[in-house]
């Protein structure tokens, strides 16, 4: 399965979200089964590394943010079986660049937390130290809820 993390910049929740999945899936020996990657709907940021906040802020949680930023392509809606957006207007614009057969491969992460109850993974990147500390937790919940939904729906339709 294909999985594309998307928010705005590409600097601080999709890059961090596509960490955090991919080591789930190396904690899990799931890897080869997936292709996860992120990107953002604007290019402001093509080819950094994520904000240096947030890098410092997933190493105190043992993450490596190595992603450079990107942004979604026409391509991607065809490529990725999964695009998840962090809030209702990234799902928007999601939504209005997509095509019709590929509009219901759009999903909010949010949707999927575990324990937490949110509508938006909130941008950190005008906030501060407990911001990035907030959407980190949200994220890792999120994400943990992801992999469980995927992998309990292929045992169920043994795919």
């Amino acid at each position: 399965m294909n999985i594309l993390f998307v928010c705005l910049g590409n600097i601080c929740r999709s890059p961090m979200a596509e960490t955090i999945f991919n080591t789930l899936l190396a904690e899990k020996n799931l890897s080869k089964k997936y292709e996860i990657d992120s990107a953002g709907l604007d290019n402001y940021h093509e080819g950094e590394l994520a904000d240096p906040r947030m890098r410092r802020h997933a190493e105190q949680h043992g993450y490596h943010l190595t992603h450079r930023s990107r942004p979604v392509t026409h391509n991607d809606f065809d490529h990725f079986d999964l695009i998840l957006g962090m809030d209702p207007a990234n799902i928007r614009t999601l939504l209005n660049r997509a095509t019709d057969i590929n509009r219901h491969k759009i999903k909010l992460l949010g949707d999927f937390c575990l324990t937490k109850t949110v509508a938006t993974i909130p941008d950190p990147y005008l906030g501060n130290d407990k911001d990035f500390e907030y959407v980190i937790t949200v994220l890792e919940d999120a994400c943990e809820g992801l992999l469980f939904k995927i992998e309990s729906d292929s045992k169920h339709t043994g795919s």
